[in-house]
């Protein structure tokens, strides 16, 4: 019982002596009453000491601060690792771990071995980490990193069952030799991959080319045609200059009506031409140049498509603006079959191209 207490209880007897003692002398006792009443009191003062020694105190025994006891230090498992080479995707390319592993021993029973928890412990980790690492790429260590510190951060019983084991700051590098190397090898493949795209770009061009645009002189001609916007008279005087160029990238000879034809003049060329002149000097119409370009095409005085020819490049002529042009192709077109390009009049020597049919 503390001082505190024990003054109180003497302060109270005290009290009640009083009290009894006003009683007594107000009531007359006699002598024999003062006796007994004063034995009264210390009986209940003394029941009042012995209950409170018997009350449990509020701070137990165990939690009383004790500064005079030395506080024993806390255990701590730990054990920091650097640099240890883990593989990665790639071989010949490690990754280096560096972590600080933390464990608790778990108990083993009474005739377990003894085992270092440490070595144990830091097994475990490394395995665990692993992995991770085998299935990831070298150049993602930051990555990797990231996925270690978040894989390692639980604590989990190792294979033996005698440790449960963790691990804190994990970081993962890459030796300085590797890294410049696998700098190297991504330009290396990122210069490679443009110079196949090109190189496949090169490859269809000249497909293209060689199959589809030179693959006859009809061909080349339709294709230049597109080329300068559907104008006609432009691509009539460039058909030697095609007729070699097919015959060139088909390795044949040139045709004889080509082989001496004059290069083709690149001048600029006047817009909305209406004829074109001969060797003779002569003015050829729209419909001579026409019938020369179905000749220079392939399609021979009795070919049926020369009349389907004839009407596409009239809707040509519509869609370039050039209604003159188409008119005079429809008015050939129109004409009886005998006489179809009307040169009955104009040509009178009969030196005029063939008739569309």
């Amino acid at each position: 019982m503390s001082s505190g207490h024990k003054t109180m209880t003497a302060f109270l007897a005290l009290i009640a002596g009083l009290v009894l003692a006003i009683i007594g002398l107000y009531a007359q006792w006699p002598l024999w009453a003062w006796p007994a009443a004063l034995g009264g009191l210390v009986a209940v003062a003394a029941g009042a000491l012995i209950t409170a020694n018997r009350r449990r105190p509020v701070v137990p025994p165990e939690r009383r601060a004790e500064p005079d006891l030395p506080i024993p230090p806390v255990e701590r498992w730990e054990q920091v690792v650097r640099h240890v080479a883990l593989p990665s995707l790639l071989d010949d390319y490690d990754f280096l771990v560096s972590a600080t592993v933390r464990w608790l021993p778990v108990d083993a029973p009474a005739n377990a071995p003894l085992v270092s928890t440490g070595g144990l412990a830091v097994d475990s980790v490394l395995e665990r980490a692993r992995r991770i690492t085998v299935q990831q790429p070298p150049h993602r260590s930051t990555l990797v990193q990231h996925q270690l510190n978040g894989e390692l951060a639980t604590m989990v019983t190792d294979a033996s069952g005698r440790v449960m084991a963790m691990a804190e700051n994990v970081s993962v590098t890459l030796s300085d030799p590797d890294r410049e190397r696998l700098e190297k090898l991504a330009t290396v493949r990122k210069d490679e991959a443009v110079w196949e795209h090109e190189r496949k770009w090169e490859q269809s061009k000249r497909a293209y080319l060689g199959d589809d645009v030179l693959k006859t002189t009809g061909s080349a001609v339709v294709w230049w045609l597109a080329k300068n916007n559907e104008q006609i008279d432009k691509t009539v005087s460039d058909i030697g200059v095609l007729a070699r160029l097919s015959s060139a990238a088909r390795d044949e000879p040139v045709p004889d009506e080509h082989v001496h034809q004059p290069p083709v003049s690149h001048q600029p060329y006047e817009e909305h031409p209406r004829a074109s002149t001969t060797e003779e000097g002569a003015t050829a119409s729209v419909t001579q140049q026409l019938d020369l370009l179905m000749q220079s095409a392939g399609l021979a005085a009795d070919d049926p498509r020369r009349v389907l020819f004839a009407r596409r490049m009239a809707e040509v002529a519509k869609l370039a603006d050039l209604p003159e042009v188409a008119e005079e192709i429809e008015d050939a077109l129109a004409r009886p079959a005998a006489d179809p390009l009307g040169l009955g009049d104009d040509d009178p020597a009969g030196a005029g191209p063939r008739p569309f049919e």
